[in-house]
């Protein structure tokens, strides 16, 4: 595999520190890897969010389906992200959207994250997932008093994509939402989304896709796609997978030859959580943070927190450019600083959980959910930048119905564009520490 990040990314050490493990039932679900030779009509490689929603769709429509994981369903971002549910899966403003690909498709693509959205909001209630839903959309905040300008501006953007309202909270009404803190001046509410526990809803998926026939193979990385036969041949440690028609749903966690045609044309980049121990009421109540909102800041490499069902907040942080043992513990230390500075009342509140993982991103800078170039008979999906827990489901839908020959929700033409390749094609990552730097900069001054 051309993988691009360091060996330490691909092992169980990022994820040692996680809070979501204390979810996984004991034992956890286990699928033995694939030995000799295994025959379906559909293979999805990628046992994620993606992945599993891919296959169930699949499954549910009749079709004979095989699921392929690297390492055990959920290992990768779908079991490690922050659990927030809310649209902005591209990097590119409204108005840019808006020039590079025009009204009706625009207008599309906001369509298909509202509805992405509600695609997780069905699979909860359909599957009567218990994942500890709350927040009642989520509440964007400024964190320098010069960005409050931005939030009107985001909720009028907001205003227009949905025709819904929102609700500015200046800086005096902060403490009576449970919003309290020195480093925000500013909130708006935004009525689309909430919070969920995303071990939860990933073991819910998993459960679902079994039982709706999916096969599940772990510890089943591929090694070699090669056509066969009219579909595809897939080489894997135990034998081989022989498929007509294959769906690629391992986004950050890709290899640049797997497929060779992805090569290049998506960027891993991490992403940082930090939980506490379980917060007091007097704590609480010394803050001021009592709000069950889901939040994100204004920095371009946010930080995005909630207040969990058991009391604990969780904090994510962008901005770490490397996998190492070094790395980890600058970036906890990182962490702890920024979390000191947003809640000072806590300074003393011991860390118990701080974990990691890889997002992607695109350089279309919008999700790529399409037919792979050049491959008969296969789709991928990929980039949701950091908001796969409702795009992903969502895309893993559309590139199933894409192989069914099927069109039943929204798939804005930008979205199946093929994928542009990054200037510094393998040696992309190169890039990171200048542009970090600048973002870094750019959030203070």
């Amino acid at each position: 595999m051309k993988r691009i990040y360091e060996p330490l990314a691909y092992t169980d050490r990022p994820i040692k520190e996680r809070y979501w493990n204390r979810f996984l039932p004991d034992p956890a679900p286990h699928y033995a890897p694939v030995r000799d030779e295994v025959t379906a009509e559909f293979a999805v490689i990628g046992g994620g969010y993606t992945g599993l929603s891919a296959a169930l769709t699949l499954a549910e429509a009749g079709a004979d389906v095989v699921l392929l994981e690297a390492q055990r369903p959920g290992w990768g971002a779908s079991g490690r992200n922050g659990g927030l549910v809310s649209v902005g899966s591209a990097k590119l403003a409204d108005d840019a959207l808006l020039r590079r690909y025009g009204e009706t498709d625009t207008r599309q693509f906001f369509a298909a994250e509202r509805a992405a959205v509600d695609l997780v909001e069905r699979y909860v209630d359909e599957l009567e997932l218990d994942v500890d839903r709350h927040s009642r959309g989520y509440t964007f905040v400024a964190h320098r008093p010069d960005r409050v300008a931005e939030l009107h501006a985001y909720g009028e953007e907001y205003n227009r994509r949905y025709g819904l309202p929102y609700e500015f909270v200046p800086k005096q009404e902060m403490a009576a939402q449970g919003l309290n803190s020195p480093e925000f001046h500013g909130a708006v509410n935004l009525p689309v989304g909430f919070a969920l526990n995303p071990m939860k809803f990933l073991l819910g998926l998993t459960r679902a896709a079994e039982t709706a026939g999916v096969r599940m193979f772990s510890e089943t990385p591929v090694q070699k796609i090669s056509p066969h036969d009219g579909g595809y041949l897939l080489q894997v440690p135990g034998g081989q997978v022989r498929a007509k028609r294959l769906l690629i749903a391992t986004n950050g966690y890709s290899s640049d030859d797997l497929p060779g045609a992805l090569a290049g044309r998506y960027l891993p980049v991490q992403s940082n959580i930090m939980v506490t121990r379980p917060l007091s009421d007097a704590e609480i109540a010394e803050q001021g943070w009592w709000s069950e909102q889901m939040v994100c800041d204004s920095r371009t490499l946010l930080h995005y927190l909630r207040l969990l069902p058991d009391r604990r907040l969780l904090l994510g942080l962008r901005g770490s450019v490397r996998v190492s043992e070094d790395n980890i513990s600058a970036t906890r230390a990182k962490a702890r600083a920024d979390f000191n500075r947003i809640f000072p009342a806590w300074r003393d509140v011991g860390t118990e959980y701080f974990w990691s993982g890889l997002i992607c991103m695109t350089r279309n800078l919008v999700p790529f959910v399409g037919a792979v170039p050049g491959m008969n008979g296969a789709w991928a999906s990929l980039g949701y930048h950091g908001s796969g827990v409702c795009m992903a489901p969502y895309s893993g839908a559309l590139i199933a119905d894409q192989a069914l020959g099927r069109h039943r929700l929204p798939h804005p033409d930008l979205m199946q564009r093929p994928l542009r390749r990054f200037e510094l094609g393998r040696w992309r990552r190169m890039s990171l520490p200048l542009a970090f730097s600048w973002y870094y900069i750019k959030d203070r001054i």
